[in-house]
This record gives structure tokens, sequence and C-alpha cells, in this order.
């Protein structure tokens, strides 16, 4: 029960043994997100993800499906289904890679970018309490902070 609000109504529960975690705290936030932007994306008929890859895929064209689950930290599986999903719909193609036929080298087609910006416009909008509440100087910080915790992870060797 969280004696600040008495257990009832809207209102932060106490976090327990969990306080100083960053792991829930990230995952609360990331569930909280993704609850909002699920109906928003719904009309697009992708399985949640493939924002996120279609971002990356766009932004590292000829990048490998296996660098692609790294930087997800997804299973490998689990980026082949959003990649099986996007190459149906004609968003993204799959290359053999001519150094290496193990790998399949990712890119978006026209189609996939027009389809991944107006997915980001309709996602970017349920960020707004969050952004509402930060400055723009926090914003920053906040996205450099998470960067820096995703790259310590790595650098640990937590990517799966």
């Amino acid at each position: 029960m969280n004696k600040a609000n008495g257990g009832d109504g809207p209102g932060r529960f106490g976090r327990g043994p969990l306080e100083k975690a960053i792991g829930p705290r990230v995952r609360i936030l990331r569930n909280l997100l993704t609850v909002r932007s699920v109906g928003v994306l719904a009309p697009f008929g992708l399985r949640t993800g493939a924002l996120t890859a279609m971002s990356l895929i766009s932004a590292n064209q000829g990048c490998s499906q296996a660098d692609l689950a790294r930087e997800l930290g997804l299973d490998k599986s689990a980026v082949v289904a959003i990649i099986d999903d996007l190459e149906k719909g004609g968003l993204a193609v799959r290359d053999r890679s001519p150094k290496d036929r193990r790998r399949n080298l990712l890119s978006l087609t026209l189609k996939g970018e027009q389809t991944m910006l107006a997915m980001y416009e309709a996602a970017v909008g349920q960020e707004h309490p969050v952004r509402a509440a930060l400055t723009a100087q926090e914003h920053e910080q906040l996205l450099s902070l998470l960067d820096r915790a995703y790259d310590a992870l790595l650098a640990d060797g937590a990517d799966g």
C-alpha cells in the first residue's frame, strides 16, 4: 500500500526493495509508453518493435540482422519475425551479403521509409507528457544517460 495515497486512486506506488533499481523503472516507463503507442500504431498492422527496427535500419542501411538484433536487445528469432513482416509488406528488403552469404543485409524500401515516418509521427505524440515534464536540457540529458547505460551494458557483454 502506498502511504502517500492510501493505496486508492492515482498516484505512484512505493517501490519497496526496487527503490534504487534501474531496470524495473525503465520497464515500467517502457510499459506505459508501449500501452500509449500500441493503439496509434495498430492501423499500420505491424508487430511491436517494428518502428524501432525500421528506424535503425533506415539510419544504418545495409546493417545485418544480427547487428540489428544486438542493437534492439532482442533475440535473433524475434528480429527475424519483425523483418519477415516488413518484407511481406514491401517495407524492407533482405539481401545476402556478397562477402558472407550467411549474413542478411537490411534496407528499407521507399514505402518502408514513408511508413516509418508516418508511424513515428503517430507514436511521438504519445511521449508528449514526458517531454512536457522535462526541459529541453533535461530531455537531452535523459537521452544521453540512456545511451550511456546502453553502452555500459554492451561493454559488459550483456547483449544476449
